[in-house]
Parts: C-alpha cells; structure tokens; sequence
C-alpha cells in the first residue's frame, strides 16, 4: 500500500466497508469526507489504478454502472495497513473527542 496516494487508500476503505458499491456510491461518501465535490476525472482513474494493482475489482451492474469489491490482495493491504498503524498508535491513549 505504500506506493497509493492517500485518495486511492480511502477509496479502498470505502469500498472494503460497503458492499459492492458503483462509483457514484464511493464519490458520494468521498465527497462528505473531504468536503467538498471529487470529479469524475479524479474517480474513475483512481478506481482503475486500484484495479490494474489487483486490489480491487471491477464488476459490471448494468450498461452503465460498475461496482467495486475489494480482493484478497487489496484486504491484504488493508490489514497490513492497520498492523503497521497500530504500532505507531495507542488507540486507548487517544482522548475521546469532545462534543
């Protein structure tokens, strides 16, 4: 996972936390994430990136919509991701957030 840039990693997040979600399922949720609209033009290459690494695959609905389901290797990466974390992260030491 070291060589995806930060967007492409949330978009594995999502997709691993949803299931089989189409593009404009995982822009939504991205763009209540980041705040503000995420283009079709920074989506889909993004989504295609994932999917030539062979973390993600890519599954036709219909004529017009595609969906996203993480593989083995990409729920790899994901569980590697949060090891390597977690060493740097004691999630008992971090102060609930204040309402």
């Amino acid at each position: 996972m070291h060589d995806l840039t930060g967007f492409q990693r949330d978009l594995l997040y999502v997709i691993a936390g949803n299931d089989e979600p189409h593009g404009l399922a995982i822009r939504d949720v991205l763009d209540d994430y980041y705040e503000t609209e995420i283009s079709a033009g920074r989506l889909y290459p993004n989504l295609d990136a994932l999917v030539e690494k062979g973390l993600v695959e890519k599954g036709t609905q219909d004529r017009r919509t595609n969906y996203y389901t993480l593989t083995r290797r990409g729920q790899r990466e994901i569980d590697a991701r949060t090891e390597w974390e977690a060493q740097y992260i004691d999630r008992d030491e971090i102060p609930a957030a204040e309402a």
